[in-house]
């Protein structure tokens, strides 16, 4: 919610102002076609300056996930993701204070971007470590894909805020959602718990039981109910003396972790697609379509909601069929072909844009948000960590880390490429989304040889 009101907001701050009412009292020369806009993006390389802004964000972000994972095995995650949301709460408001000061240097606007993408890299690895301290693998790729959904319902929410003060005061467009996400973190700060043992509850099995255990059904010890009171055990052990904590995983044993680094990269170009949408997505529809900037930001939320669908069905479908890599190649494949079908027959019609925008919105995002959740949580997991868990926020801000790059790249390209047409800007997306399916094929066919050997034992999928 407080990264959306940006995108809404660019096209409030270099505008066409031949269509506006020039106040009596204006200062402005009459030959100054410019009069409406915000200095310094009333230039025409306003593009390139509003990309520079994106970029700071997002170039902040990307070097500080990688060294806020670390932070995050080693701090108490209610306070480290509650000041997180304070500070990030500040630095939103700060920047639609830049409004009511009326400043107009781009070194402010691009400190307080630096700041707020630091600040924020507190979150993502934060909330995955604690969702998936709660919930095992079983159903894991269902529950992370119905929770991500916060990712799109936070996106419409600071579209919608965003649009009501665009076209008058838009300082508050960044303040209001400032406020909310710094009250947030107070809710936070009082009501967290971090781990199931907290509160008394058994902790999940993280990955299925080993393949000695599968071969001896019969064996008592090995049933869910003595694993379950084996865990309650443990459980009650470490309530009444004090247990050794596992220890936290390094940088590069996590980058050992199979798998890490495939997702990681795959990442970085589904984040690339995705994150250009989500800053350039309601300058294009302006520009294209010709909505004003409310109808375009408005109309740009049917992204979000095609990425809600897009990423409940990515997490049902790899839980069904045990194909992480396997979903996510397949949703990426089909994305291709309908982005270039939305840059050339979306706009001509409100009911096709709509359409397809819902359609584009649950591809585009349904790979990122399966990759960022329960694949994260998975590979923080895996079998080889011998059920130390303390890998999960390294793992989640090195995956996150790597696509943030891709993230900062792709609207800092789209800044760069939009004045030579829209076309190329579609063109870069489509080959960064072919990228992404090509570094999953290692995945893909390890899959697929495990799907084969299930079925020849009829024994049911098992790891290999």
């Amino acid at each position: 919610m407080s990264r959306k009101p940006i995108s809404i907001v660019k096209s409030r701050l270099h505008q066409n102002c031949s269509e506006q009412i020039k106040p009596i009292n204006d200062t402005h020369s009459l030959n100054d076609t410019m009069w409406c806009s915000w200095a310094p993006f009333d230039k025409d390389n306003y593009k390139e300056l509003l990309g520079a802004v994106d970029n700071a964000f997002l170039v902040a972000y990307a070097i500080g996930m990688f060294i806020s994972g670390v932070f995050g095995e080693r701090l108490p995650l209610r306070y480290y993701l509650s000041a997180g949301m304070l500070l990030s709460g500040l630095f939103t408001s700060l920047f639609g204070l830049g409004y009511f000061w009326n400043i107009h240097v781009l070194w402010y606007f691009v400190v307080i971007q630096v700041c707020n993408g630091l600040v924020q890299t507190t979150g993502w690895p934060s909330v995955v470590t604690c969702v998936g301290n709660w919930f095992g693998k079983g159903k894991r790729g269902l529950i992370m894909g119905i929770w991500n959904s916060h990712t799109s319902v936070g996106n419409i929410l600071g579209s919608l805020i965003a649009g009501i003060w665009v076209n008058g005061q838009w300082g508050l467009s960044f303040v209001v959602p400032g406020i909310i996400t710094a009250t947030m973190g107070v809710i936070t700060f009082l009501f967290l718990i971090e781990h199931p043992e907290d509160v008394d509850c058994t902790p999940p099995q993280h990955h299925g039981e080993p393949a000695e255990n599968q071969d001896n059904p019969e064996d008592p010890g090995n049933s869910p109910y003595s694993i379950r009171e084996s865990s309650l055990e443990t459980v009650a052990k470490c309530s009444k003396e004090p247990c050794e904590e596992p220890a936290a995983i390094s940088f590069f044993g996590a980058l050992r972790i199979p798998g890490v680094v495939e997702f990681s990269l795959c990442l970085l170009f589904a984040k690339l697609v995705s994150y250009t949408f989500l800053y350039w997505l309601p300058l294009y529809i302006f520009n294209v379509a010709h909505f004003s900037a409310k109808e375009a930001g408005d109309l740009s939320t049917l992204f979000d909601a095609g990425g809600i669908i897009g990423g409940i069905m990515a997490g049902l479908i790899s839980d069904y069929t045990n194909g992480r890599a396997t979903t996510c190649c397949v949703m990426l494949i089909l994305a291709a072909p309908m982005m270039f079908l939305y840059n050339h027959i979306g706009q001509d019609g409100i009911t096709s844009s709509i359409v397809m925008l819902i359609i584009c919105g649950g591809l585009v995002n349904g790979p990122y948000a399966l990759i960022t959740t329960a694949v994260s949580a998975d590979l923080g997991t895996h079998k080889s960590l011998k059920g130390n868990a303390k890998a999960l926020s390294t793992v989640t801000a090195i995956i996150d880390g790597t696509g943030s790059i891709g993230a900062a790249l792709g609207p800092l390209l789209a800044g760069l490429i939009s004045p030579t047409g829209w076309n190329n800007v579609f063109y870069m997306l489509i080959s960064a989304d072919i990228l992404a399916c090509l570094l999953l094929c290692r995945l893909v066919y390890k899959e697929i040889l495990a799907w084969k050997v299930s079925l020849s034992r009829g024994s049911g999928y098992k790891e290999i």
